[in-house]
């Protein structure tokens, strides 16, 4: 990221995070640790369920132990240099540990928005297509769709960090949050920005605006579908099949997008620090909790698992 033009480039950024809360500090570090401690428990212990019950080796559990594993890598990008900082007079971060941190982070968001959308056509064939569901959602499509998502995620943010190495930092080095935000790169970068402002358009196009319409499709004929039950019981039992992932989808993407374009500009104020905390460290820890608080299956071998080993 740095080229070395001259001795006025940067080697390492300055993270602010939380240090104009003084009084809050230790209140923070404190909700921070327990909600970072409580999404790494939740999501392994999903993953151990689901990995131990044969009951649960479906298309579905699938995609969910795997959206765990991702919230898991996902959180922990973030979450324990921000937790690091709270007892740093000044939290600095490197030049190249701020790429690495963007990188992997990039890779986690853009695989999880894929894997969503690879869930919700699981819940399109479930609903749409019941008598072809096996057949349609084999055991070789669904490895190569969470393939496909990984390979994807890493695809886009190959492409976002090689255009960020084009960028030059010769100062100011203060960022204005608990992380590597693009945005704020961007605003500290004394060199052109409109390279990687095209590349970020386009990943955006490619991962929001695709998986988004992909989702919206897959549901509208979901709702088609169910409205044809003559049942009101089956539409309601068919409806509860793809509850927790429409809740999921919906934080995602609306927190993602108000974040996002809150920081379009490149300020960070507090309030938009504390959105960040909510799309990279709340929702994580949500979504384990929303795929289990109604699904009985899950319930069923927590229950099962929590005699036999006497964990989780």
């Amino acid at each position: 990221m740095v080229r070395g033009r001259n001795a006025t480039d940067i080697t390492q950024f300055i993270l602010l995070g939380f240090s104009d809360l003084p009084r809050l500090l230790t209140v923070l570090f404190i909700v921070f640790l327990l909600i970072y401690i409580t999404t790494l428990t939740w999501n392994l212990c999903l993953i151990i369920i689901i990995r131990m019950d044969s009951h649960l080796h479906t298309p579905m559990y699938f995609f969910l132990s795997n959206l765990s594993f991702i919230d898991m890598c996902y959180v922990t990008t973030t979450a324990p240099k921000m937790l690091s900082g709270f007892f740093e007079e000044q939290s600095t971060i490197t030049v190249m540990g701020c790429a690495v941190q963007n990188f992997v982070f990039s890779v986690m968001g853009l695989s999880e928005s894929c894997v969503m959308t690879a869930m919700a056509y699981d819940r399109y064939a479930a609903i749409c297509n019941p008598l072809l569901y096996s057949s349609i959602m084999s055991p070789t499509l669904c490895g190569w769709m969470v393939l496909g998502s990984y390979m994807a995620g890493i695809s886009g943010s190959v492409s976002q960090l090689c255009a960020m190495f084009q960028l030059h930092f010769c100062g100011p080095n203060i960022i204005n949050h608990f992380f590597c935000d693009i945005p704020q790169l961007l605003l500290l970068s004394c060199t052109d920005t409109f390279f990687i402002q095209l590349i970020l358009a386009i990943l955006t196009m490619i991962f929001g605006v695709t998986n988004v319409s992909l989702i919206v499709i897959s549901y509208i004929n979901i709702v088609l579908s169910i409205l044809k039950i003559s049942s009101a019981k089956g539409r309601v039992k068919a409806f509860n099949t793809c509850a927790s992932h429409l809740t999921a989808v919906t934080l995602f993407y609306t927190s993602g997008i108000f974040v996002y374009l809150s920081s379009s500009t490149g300020s960070s104020s507090t309030l938009d620090r504390f959105a960040s905390v909510f799309y990279t460290v709340l929702i994580p820890m949500l979504n384990p909790l929303i795929y289990s608080l109604r699904n009985r299956q899950i319930k069923d071998a927590f229950k099962k698992l929590s005699k036999k080993r006497g964990y989780c």
